[in-house]
């Protein structure tokens, strides 16, 4: 089950049709509350979270955050046009798993929530 949070109500629903081609389970938000709501009240529910970083109100890397304080290892995937606080190469200092730029392309997006969910599903085994 993914949850997808980005202000951009067109891309929501573009990466929930997406994702739900290929047989994920996925709740939308495009409000960084609402989505602090959604999620916890039922923190286990999911199984991956795919975030915009710039939001009005929480930004994605603030977002990660509350939520990693409910799942320490929440595989995360922080998406971004442009941020003078996080890219790739600093992702991991909050916790965030994945990292796309924007324009989102597809088939990276699908390559990562499939490894990021086999690597969360080796974890749990451990």
């Amino acid at each position: 089950h993914i949850l997808v949070i980005d202000d951009e109500v067109s891309l929501v629903y573009y990466l929930r049709e997406l994702l739900r081609r290929k047989g994920y389970e996925v709740t939308v938000a495009s409000d960084s509350h609402e989505a602090w709501d959604i999620f916890s009240a039922d923190p286990d529910k999911y199984d991956l979270v795919i975030t915009d970083q710039t939001m009005p109100g929480l930004s994605g890397v603030q977002l990660a955050a509350k939520m990693l304080t409910l799942r320490e290892n929440l595989p995360i995937v922080l998406c971004t046009g442009y941020s003078d606080i996080v890219e790739e190469s600093n992702i991991s200092q909050y916790g965030i798993k994945g990292y796309m730029a924007k324009p989102i392309d597809s088939r990276e997006l699908l390559r990562t929530v499939h490894d990021l969910l086999l690597q969360a599903a080796h974890l749990f085994r451990l």
